[in-house]
């Protein structure tokens, strides 16, 4: 590909052409110049090939030059060519029309050399200005692009190490953290929630049971049945999770932050889609579609959506896995205890969606099982390549 300017004449005046060859044969060494007779060989010219300028006649068959115009100013790829559109016309009307599609300059009929030059030099300035604006757009968008890469990596990090934390208070749910993650991922996929509200959820939904950190031992790993002293306790254990997601405690904090601090990126981090949807989720995971789950006795669609999807994934899995009270129930009994349940526990439509992809709960279920070997990660089967 030439590194030289290049510049595209069309007229359909064979004399007029003739003439620009005449006039631009010295600056061939410095500018790659085509020139055409026909506008349908010139658009399909500068379709595929990069253009820095073109000379347009006005009136010309098969496409005028503000057809020309129109077309490339309506074309992204094309859109900032500067065009200088010749005519032969004293008419102001068609001089404003040509400017009003965008035309960068014009020229009257006959072309004097001096001014054809420049005209050519001041919209080869005009290409190179908009070249180097769209580079530094350009490598601006792939800053952000990067910036946000980074920060929703961050993101993960934190949910991940504050998940790690909950387990490692609670070893003997293992992986449950990560099967209620993409439980609920499918559960919501199969509500068809927006792909960002889906990727909240799947982020936020480890550190349901956050909370359980604050738990006493006796009361987090025994075996036998909790007193209802005991259970008031464990019950606790969404308030705190919400208040560990929440950010008052983040704004009641003297940061000390210098004045040069981006306020406005610390408003978004303390405001993150994803910690507002783990905060709902760990408050409301234990309400029931009846009102009669705590810790606000919340019912029907007062409880946010996120949290009635955690409930079904989270009581699927703790069914059909071991714990230090119980034993694994089949999947049979575990589908059977989960539908009489529907309407009171669970949320008919929530429930209608996990039925919806049971096989593919089931195939997660097995690939992240506690003993299998596999390496557990959170991640969208679909962003294995763009992330690997």
């Amino acid at each position: 590909m030439s590194l030289k300017p290049t510049i595209l004449f069309v007229d359909d005046d064979a004399n007029t052409i003739a003439a620009y060859r005449r006039m631009l044969r010295p600056f061939g060494a410095m500018w790659e110049i085509s020139y055409h007779t026909d506008s349908r060989v010139a658009c399909d010219e500068i379709r595929r090939h990069p253009t820095d300028v073109v000379v347009t006649d006005f009136e010309m068959p098969y496409m005028s030059g503000l057809e020309l115009l129109t077309y490339l100013k309506a074309n992204p790829a094309t859109q900032n060519i500067p065009v200088i559109v010749a005519t032969g016309e004293r008419d102001r009307n068609l001089k404003r029309r040509a400017l009003d599609a965008g035309a960068a300059d014009l020229m009257n009929k006959p072309i004097e050399f001096e001014e054809l030059l420049a005209r050519l030099r001041g919209s080869l300035r005009l290409k190179a200005c908009y070249d180097e604006l769209n580079d530094r757009n350009e490598r601006l968008e792939q800053r952000v692009l990067e910036r946000t890469r980074e920060l929703h990596q961050s993101r993960l990090e934190i949910v991940a190490r504050l998940a790690n934390a909950a387990e490692y208070r609670d070893e003997d749910t293992g992986r449950h953290v990560v099967r209620v993650a993409h439980f609920s991922r499918v559960i919501a996929e199969a509500l068809k929630l927006p792909p960002d509200e889906v990727l909240s959820l799947f982020i936020a939904a480890p550190l349901h049971d956050v909370g359980k950190i604050a738990i006493p031992d006796a009361i987090l790993k025994k075996t036998g049945k909790l007193t209802e002293e005991e259970r008031r306790i464990m019950q606790t254990h969404c308030g705190i999770g919400g208040r560990i997601l929440g950010n008052e405690f983040s704004q009641r904090i003297d940061w000390r932050l210098p004045v040069t601090a981006d306020q406005t990126a610390i408003k978004e981090i303390l405001d993150d889609p994803v910690l507002k949807t783990a905060r709902e989720i760990a408050l409301t995971h234990h309400e029931r579609w009846d009102g009669t789950g705590y810790p606000a006795g919340l019912a029907g669609e007062d409880i946010p959506l996120a949290g009635r999807i955690v409930a079904m994934a989270d009581v699927f899995d703790a069914l059909t896995t071991a714990r230090c009270y119980k034993p694994a129930f089949t999947l049979e009994h575990s589908l059977k205890l989960i539908s009489e349940s529907v309407g009171s526990h669970f949320d008919p439509q929530v429930h209608a969606a996990f039925l919806s992809r049971l096989p593919e709960i089931e195939e997660l279920r097995s690939a992240l099982a506690d003993e299998s070997p596999a390496e557990t990660v959170l991640i969208f089967p679909s962003q294995k390549q763009a992330t690997a």
